[in-house]
C-alpha cells in the first residue's frame, strides 16, 4: 500500500472509531512503528488528528478540533435531529444567523423550508448551499478563510457583523463543561461572540458527546443562549449541574 493510500486509510478508521492504537496500525499496514509515527505527525500537522500516547485520535482537545471533513462524515443521525429541533424555532420572514461548523451546515441546507428568509452566515458549506436558492437572501460575510473550519473569520467577518441584526443566531460548540461553553480558537470564539450580539435570541448547538470538556477559550455562559439543543441526555453529573442552574435542555429525539 502506498503512503498516501495508507494515511486515507488511518483517516477512514479514525471517522468510524475516533481513535487508532499505533501498535495495532503498524500490525494492519505491515510496517514499522516508526513509518506510522510519522503518517501520525503528518497527519497531526494537517490538523487532521491528534496524536496522544499509543495512538491518535480526532477528539476534540484544548486546543485541537478536527478538521471540518472528518466532521462532516460524523454523528449524522444525532445532527439530523437537532436540526429538525431547531427549524422550531424558525418562521418564515426572519432574518437567522449561522456559524461555523458541520452541524451549522446541515441545519443550513435544512432552512430553505422555511423561506423566505434573510441568512447571514461565514460557512462556506452553508453559503455554497443557498446560493441560488429563490425565497432566501443571502449574506455571506466574507473575512480570511480558514479550510479546518471552512468557514471566514477575523476583522472583517467581526465588522460586518457589528453592522447587522438578526432575529436568531445559531452557535455550536466542540465542548461543554459546568456552565460555560468553550472552544480551541480565538478567531472562531470572536466571529460566534459577535454573532449573539447581533441577534435577538440565540440557540446553542452541541453534541451531547461534547458535555463534560473544555477547551482553551471561554466562548459563552450558557445562561447566554436563549435555547441549547442538544443530542441526547448528557452525563449524570452534567446535567445535574444544569438542572441546578435553571439551564433547560432540549433533548432532539426521534
Amino acid at each position: 500500500m502506498k503512503r498516501d493510500e495508507r494515511r486515507q486509510a488511518i483517516m477512514d478508521m479514525l471517522v468510524g472509531a475516533r481513535a487508532v492504537d499505533l501498535d495495532d496500525l503498524a500490525e494492519r499496514f505491515a510496517v514499522s512503528k516508526m513509518t506510522i509515527h510519522r503518517d501520525l505527525d503528518d497527519l497531526e500537522q494537517a490538523g487532521l488528528l491528534r496524536k496522544v500516547r499509543g495512538g491518535a485520535t480526532i477528539e476534540a482537545g484544548t486546543q485541537f478540533e478536527s478538521d471540518f471533513r472528518i466532521r462532516a462524515l460524523q454523528d449524522g443521525e444525532a445532527k439530523d435531529r437537532m436540526a429538525r429541533a431547531a427549524l422550531d424555532l424558525v418562521e418564515p420572514g426572519m432574518t437567522v444567523m449561522i456559524n461555523d461548523g458541520s452541524m451549522a451546515a446541515l441545519l443550513g441546507a435544512a432552512l430553505a423550508d422555511k423561506r423566505p428568509l434573510t441568512i447571514i452566515t461565514n460557512n462556506a458549506a452553508v453559503i455554497d448551499r443557498l446560493k441560488g436558492e429563490t425565497g432566501i437572501t443571502l449574506i455571506a460575510l466574507g473575512g480570511v478563510f480558514s479550510p479546518k473550519f471552512n468557514a471566514f473569520f477575523g476583522m472583517v467577518t467581526e465588522t460586518a457583523l457589528s453592522r447587522l441584526r438578526a432575529d436568531l443566531a445559531f452557535i455550536s460548540a466542540p465542548a461543554l463543561t459546568g456552565l460555560q461553553a468553550f472552544h480551541m480558537d480565538d478567531a472562531v470564539v470572536r466571529a460566534k461572540r459577535a454573532m449573539m450580539a447581533a441577534a435577538g435570541r440565540s440557540c446553542l448547538l452541541v453534541n451531547h458527546q461534547r458535555f463534560g470538556r473544555s477547551a482553551l477559550h471561554v466562548l459563552a455562559d450558557l445562561t447566554e443562549f436563549d435555547t441549547i439543543i442538544t443530542d441526547d441526555t448528557p452525563a449524570p453529573e452534567e446535567r445535574a449541574a444544569l438542572d441546578r442552574a435553571g439551564i433547560r435542555l432540549t433533548i432532539a429525539r426521534n
